[in-house]
C-alpha cells in the first residue's frame, strides 16, 4: 500500500478548533486528503466551511450525526448534500423510515446542484459508550456487539453506503457487509496513548487489519507538537502493515 493510498484512508478530525486554527493545521500537512467537520466547527462557521475546504482540494466527512423524525432528517440531508461533502452521518437509531428518507433526500439535494450524492453513514454506538453505561443509563442489556450489528443491518436495509462503529466491532461487521460498504472508525489511538473520552479504541494498523475502510484520527495529530510528523508516522505505519 502506497503512502498516497494510506493518506486516503486517514480522516483528520478538525475538532475543538475554529476556522483559522483548522486552516493553519491543514497547511502543515500537504499530503492530507480527508478532513472531518463535526458539529462544533459546522455550527460556528456554517456551510461555508465545507465550500472553503473543498476549494483546497480536500474531501470532507460532514459528521453531523443527524437524528430526528423522517421528514426533518430528509430535509436536513437534502440541504447538507448540497455542500459537496463526500460523507455524511446520520444516527441509525432514528429508524428505518428516517434512514430511507435521509438517503433519498441526500441524492435529490446533490442532484439539484449537479453534485455526486454523498455516501450516508449510519452511526451505530458512539465510541464513548461501553456496555456498563449502555445498561445502567439506557437500560439496554443487549451486548454492544449485537446492538451495533442490529443498527448496521438497518443501514443496509435503508440502502445507506456504510456505517460508523468503533474499531472493536469492525472485524465482525466486515464479515457480514463487504466492500464497497464503508466501515468508518473513530476511536483510533496509538499504543500507550491517552484514551481521552473514548472507551472502545484500537491502533490505526489494527483497525485497517480488521476491515475498516477509513479511520478517523483527531487528537493524536491535532494535539501533537508536530502534526505533520504525527500524520506521516501513522501513514508510514499503515504502509508497513
Amino acid at each position: 500500500m502506497s503512502t498516497k493510498n494510506t493518506a486516503d484512508k486517514l480522516i483528520l478530525a478538525l475538532d475543538g478548533m475554529d476556522k483559522i486554527e483548522a486552516f493553519r493545521l491543514i497547511r502543515k500537512i500537504p499530503e492530507l486528503c480527508w478532513v472531518k467537520v463535526g458539529l462544533e466547527l459546522f455550527i460556528s462557521e456554517g456551510p461555508d466551511i465545507i465550500f472553503a475546504l473543498k476549494d483546497l482540494g480536500l474531501k470532507v466527512f460532514l459528521d453531523l450525526k443527524l437524528h430526528d423524525i423522517p421528514n426533518t432528517m430528509g430535509g436536513a440531508c437534502r440541504q447538507a448534500a448540497r455542500s459537496g461533502a463526500e460523507l455524511l452521518t446520520v444516527h441509525a437509531c432514528a429508524g428505518l423510515d428516517a434512514l430511507i428518507q435521509a438517503n433519498e433526500s441526500a441524492k435529490d439535494g446533490a442532484a439539484q446542484v449537479g453534485l455526486p450524492a454523498p455516501t450516508l453513514l449510519a452511526v451505530t454506538i458512539l465510541t464513548s459508550w461501553d456496555s456498563n453505561k449502555l445498561s445502567s443509563e439506557l437500560i439496554i442489556d443487549q451486548p454492544i456487539e449485537q446492538r451495533v450489528e442490529l443498527l448496521a443491518n438497518l443501514a443496509v436495509k435503508a440502502g445507506l453506503g456504510g456505517c460508523v462503529c468503533s474499531p472493536l466491532e469492525v472485524k465482525n461487521l466486515r464479515k457480514l457487509f463487504f466492500l464497497p460498504f464503508e466501515l468508518v472508525t473513530p476511536g483510533i489511538r496509538a499504543k500507550g496513548s491517552s484514551l481521552d473520552d473514548q472507551s472502545r479504541v484500537m491502533t490505526p494498523k489494527e483497525a485497517l487489519h480488521c476491515g475498516a475502510s477509513r479511520i478517523v484520527v483527531g487528537r493524536p495529530i491535532t494535539h501533537s507538537t508536530s502534526p505533520l510528523s504525527a500524520f506521516k508516522n501513522i501513514c508510514k505505519d499503515l504502509v508497513e502493515s
